[in-house]
Order: C-alpha cells, then sequence, then structure tokens
C-alpha cells in the first residue's frame, strides 16, 4: 500500500511539473529581441545630467548622451532635428562618439527660471524622436563630488577642475591643415594612485591629461597624434593637426582632465573650399 501511495505522489508531481512547465512556455515569447551590442545603425539619446547653482543667483543645467552604437560615430546637423527650447542653439554638440558621454556641455538661466520651467533638447534621428528635459526641481541638484563620482573613480573632496586655454579661431582652406594648441593647470589632485594589478585592468589616466575631440561639423575630421601631455600639479600642452574633407565651419574640443574633473576648450575652424 505504501509504494502504491509512493507511485501515486510521484505521477502526481510529474504532472504539476509539466503543467508548470506548460505554463512557463505559454509566457516567453518565441522570439526574443536581441539584446546584444550594434555596432552601427542605432540613436542618439540626449541626458539631462542635474544642474548646480551660481554665485550671482543664475543656475547652470548640464547634459550629456548616450549613442546607443558601440562603433558608429553620428552627425545631427543643428535645425529641426537637433535643437534646444528655447533659444535652438545653446551649444550642444552635432558630433556623437559611440556610448555613453557624461556632463558635455551647459546651459546657464537666469535667476528667476522658477522650477517648473525646462530646458528641451530634442534629437531626431533614423525615425526616433528622443528629448532630455532639464529643470531645476531639487532632485537633480548636483556638486563637483557628485560629478565625480560619475566618472567612476570616487571623488576628492578638495579636488578642483583643471584650468585650460588654448588656441583661437582659425580659417583654413581645404587642402590646408590646422595647428592647435591648449594648455591646462591643475591643482595636483587627486592623488596619484598606486599602481593596478593586470586582473584590476587599465583604469583611468593618472594625473592631468588632454586630448582632442570633433565637437560639430559637417564632416569627419582626422587629428595627428598629440604628443603625450601629462603631469600632476603642473601646466601641459597638447599639440596637434587636423585635416578636413569637406568645407564648412567646425568647433574642436581640448578636454582637460584630472582623472576626476574636466574643463573644455573650444576652438572654431571655417575651412574654405
Amino acid at each position: 500500500m505504501r509504494v502504491m501511495r509512493l507511485i501515486l505522489a510521484c505521477a502526481a508531481g510529474a504532472c504539476l511539473l509539466l503543467l508548470v512547465a506548460s505554463y512557463l512556455s505559454a509566457q516567453i515569447p518565441s522570439s526574443i529581441p536581441y539584446t546584444g551590442q550594434y555596432n552601427r545603425g542605432q540613436d542618439v539619446v540626449p541626458v539631462y545630467e542635474g544642474w548646480k547653482p551660481n554665485p550671482d543667483g543664475t543656475f547652470t543645467m548640464y547634459f550629456g548622451y548616450f549613442n546607443r552604437n558601440y562603433q558608429e560615430e553620428l552627425d545631427i546637423p543643428l535645425g529641426p532635428n537637433n535643437s534646444i527650447d528655447p533659444d535652438g542653439d545653446r551649444g550642444q554638440p552635432t558630433h556623437f562618439y559611440p556610448r555613453r558621454h557624461l556632463f558635455v556641455f551647459k546651459v546657464v538661466v537666469p535667476k528667476d527660471w522658477g522650477f517648473e520651467r525646462r530646458v528641451i533638447w530634442t534629437l531626431n534621428l533614423r525615425g526616433k524622436a528622443n528629448t532630455a528635459k532639464g529643470w531645476l526641481k531639487a532632485d537633480w541638484e548636483i556638486n563637483d563630488e557628485v560629478m565625480m563620482e560619475n566618472a567612476g573613480a570616487g571623488s576628492d573632496p578638495q579636488n578642483e577642475p583643471p584650468v585650460i586655454t588654448g588656441s583661437g579661431s582659425q580659417t583654413i582652406g581645404l587642402a590646408g591643415n590646422v595647428s592647435l594648441t591648449a594648455t591646462a593647470q591643475d591643482d595636483g589632485r587627486p592623488k596619484p594612485r598606486a599602481e593596478r594589478t593586470p586582473d584590476e585592468g587599465e583604469g583611468r589616466p593618472q594625473g592631468l591629461s588632454i586630448r582632442w575631440i570633433q565637437y560639430r561639423g559637417p564632416g569627419p575630421v582626422i587629428f595627428t597624434s598629440p604628443a603625450p601631455a601629462t603631469g600632476y600639479g603642473k601646466s601641459v600642452t597638447s599639440t596637434t593637426e587636423a585635416s578636413f574633407k569637406v568645407p564648412g565651419v567646425y568647433v574642436l574640443r581640448a578636454i582637460a582632465s584630472d582623472g576626476l574633473l574636466e574643463a573644455f576648450h573650444d576652438v572654431t575652424v571655417t575651412v574654405n573650399k
């Protein structure tokens, strides 16, 4: 009798397992969307990073972006497909490098802006309209420590961002190259970290460094490899050359980084035919 009960219990359990498996199978779609990485063909999402109060009573809103592609660089010219409300052009980029880029540009609003008004950045690409809405809600207030934490390398409450200067606006012909120079100074913080082991990876660059990117422009920009520019608590200078394939107005950006905070210097280059 005990054997018979055991057989019946096992049979009932097997039936229950079959019913559960059948139910779960019905909940899983036969075609699961691909969630891996895309090298090309995706859109760009604008991102509102937060705001800071300024000593004069105004406020600074910070924006970045997320290019969903792993390899494709994208260009979205100013206009209906790349605009900010109000005013249209508030210094946003038109050239978008792959993946996530934080605190790319800022918009200063007056002291009487209020807590309900928005600064809205809209990007239209490949049939998708994406927006980022900046406002002065208290939850979105940030400071330098928040920005350092977002850099992914910890924070240093005493750290100050670098100060950067560089070349002025230039005009060249399409066949020529433009020479670019940027100089940055820093407070020597954060202090050097201990060398990483191979298992820990390369980590972020230590010390003060300068790199060049294309920020705006109608065509690709080719930079020569700049001489290494790194150091602690002193001035560093980076020099490079850039060439162009399409005439038009470009903005080239030098980015000074101490590993936690960054500063920008933009150079406008007009390329004639």
